[in-house]
């Protein structure tokens, strides 16, 4: 029974106030508990999915240096959630007509919705290099820009905004997924968060993670989770996310525990992770 455990640095909380996602189901792995330090705090959700946020206020943290979050998984799944695959207004999921246009140039011929697929994940591999740049090819932008010639340089996240934008713009139900992702080599820890696109056919659910290939060095892309061997846990779900309670609009996603600044913005924690396989470890 898999239990992580997400430990935040809290000692610059200053008047911020802490968030955390709940969890998602998937046909991997079902949330069974949730617990964190006993410490103040509420509940709140995101305005257009539902996702329940935990949220801990200033005054819950007071001059803690650190506080855990543990997520207690079953191995046995359900379904991915019906909200993930409906689209939604942002500026994170929102084609621009350029890209649009090409989309359709690229599944010119193609009837099944699977070969339309096909053709979208290998343009988007092709297109991409696996990296963290420093400013994102969608920055400033009110909608996902066409790439232009060449390769483009991005991460995970940004690899599937692109193809999400891309499926649904010629009508192929696509979700996005975001959890956590411990590398076989690394024995049961992880950094930070990581992503994948999720599309369905009919009754068929087929998962891509066009990053995950890329860091491997192939963009031969084929269906399927951990092309690189390890463990991954969904944990939230879609792009654009919106907590009027806490007044964010359009955040890029919530994955993992993030500060909430004045502003409404959100911004990363320093984060511990680890996943364990009983009790006694995440004690």
């Amino acid at each position: 029974m898999p239990i992580i455990t997400v430990e935040v640095d809290t000692s610059e909380a200053g008047s911020r106030p802490l968030i955390a996602p709940i969890s998602m189901p998937s046909p991997h792995h079902t949330l069974l508990h949730m617990a964190t330090d006993d410490v103040p705090m509420h509940f709140t959700q995101e305005a257009q999915t539902g996702q329940s946020v935990i949220v801990v206020p200033p005054v819950g943290l007071g001059a803690r240096s650190s506080i855990t979050f543990r997520y207690q998984l079953s191995d046995c799944g359900t379904t991915y959630p019906e909200a993930m695959f409906l689209p939604r207004d942002s500026r994170f999921t929102r084609a621009a007509s350029a890209l649009i246009d090409n989309a359709h140039q690229v599944v010119a011929g193609e009837r099944a919705v699977r070969g339309k697929v096909d053709a979208l994940v290998a343009h988007t591999a092709k297109a991409f290099t696996y990296g963290h740049p420093d400013a994102r090819y969608y920055e400033g932008c009110d909608e996902v820009p066409m790439l232009g010639c060449g390769v483009t340089e991005g991460s995970c996240v940004d690899i599937n905004i692109y193809l999400i934008a891309a499926l649904r713009s010629v009508g192929v139900e696509a979700g996005y997924v975001a959890g956590y992702f411990f590398p076989e080599e690394k024995n049961g820890t992880c950094n930070d968060m990581h992503c994948w696109v999720v599309i369905r056919d009919g009754g068929e659910v087929l998962e891509w993670d066009i990053a995950h290939h890329l860091k491997m060095g192939t963009r031969d892309i084929r269906p399927g989770l951990n092309p690189k061997p390890g463990e991954r846990y969904a944990v939230s779900h879609s792009m654009g996310w919106n907590i009027p309670a806490l007044g964010v609009r359009d955040a890029k996603l919530l994955c993992e525990p993030m500060w909430v600044e004045a502003d409404g913005s959100l911004s990363y924690a320093e984060l511990s992770i680890h996943l364990h396989r009983d009790r006694a470890q995440a004690a």
